[in-house]
């Protein structure tokens, strides 16, 4: 009897060993959910994915034009829902999350009230996640490249206040890209800003106003330089903020990048 016992307990060690080992060799995977600033080509979530080991288990789902409230109705998030679903295959799959731009006033079909709307759509999101086995990241909106003398304007303040709100309710990792990109643009000052963008500035182009500044287009940016959207140089170096923020909000995840260093 006692062999027997033995013997199932090791049987039940090795079972308990072997799960332990298969779920660690596991990919971690990370899907990116947003508006024109993480989008392909005009935003920093390519750039951010091939810093990923792992770089086909990063997807940039993030579309140009987009609102908390858009992207839903598109149906855009039915297909994040539908990655979820085989959550399983994974380690962890984290889900970072980005709306505001789009959900400003003034633009038909995609605006939100941000306090009726807003903060429900993004609740909704993080909850939604959790329900299919996912990790919600929510991330603050990257700030606008729009300087008033010498000093950078941020009126995405008021959506990053309330995705901060948010993360705080619902317990979930927070990425306050709003505020680092804000400090960050501020110190390297209006004509170091401007080579971030998708084009270099007209030499006849006018200095950024508040109504230029606010203007996103449904899609990306193809041949106008602005101060909302970023070309490869911007996408790297908002990508690398990105990186060093979710590292700082879920170590867990610092294994999953190149070394510092790499490109």
């Amino acid at each position: 009897m006692k062999l027997n016992s033995m013997t199932a307990a090791l049987a039940l060690y090795a079972g308990a060993a072997f799960s332990i080992h298969a779920a660690e060799n596991k990919p971690v995977r990370f899907i990116l959910v947003g508006d024109s600033t993480m989008a392909t080509a005009s935003g920093y979530g390519d750039a951010f994915c091939a810093r990923v080991i792992r770089a086909d288990t990063c997807i940039n789902l993030a579309k140009g034009g987009r609102s908390s409230g858009s992207f839903r109705a598109e149906g855009r998030w039915d297909e994040v829902q539908g990655l979820l679903k085989g959550a399983s295959a994974y380690r962890a799959t984290y889900v970072l999350i980005q709306f505001g731009h789009n959900d400003q006033p003034g633009k038909p079909g995609r605006s939100t009230d941000l306090v009726t709307e807003f903060p429900v759509n993004m609740t909704r999101y993080v909850q939604e996640v959790k329900a299919l086995g996912g990790v919600p990241v929510l991330v603050t909106p990257l700030t606008r490249r729009s300087f008033k003398n010498k000093i950078l304007e941020n009126n995405l303040a008021p959506w990053a206040d309330a995705i901060r709100k948010v993360a705080a309710e619902q317990q979930v990792a927070l990425l306050d890209l709003n505020a680092d990109s804000v400090a960050a643009v501020q110190a390297m000052g209006e004509a170091e800003a401007d080579t971030l963008a998708v084009e270099p500035k007209p030499a006849a182009a006018p200095a950024a106003t508040a109504d230029l500044a606010k203007v996103e287009p449904a899609g990306a940016a193809k041949s106008a330089f602005d101060y909302t959207h970023v070309g490869p140089k911007g996408a790297m170096y908002f990508a690398r903020m990105v990186e060093r923020e979710l590292k700082a909000a879920l170590p867990v995840t610092a294994t999953q990048f190149r070394p510092e260093g790499q490109p």
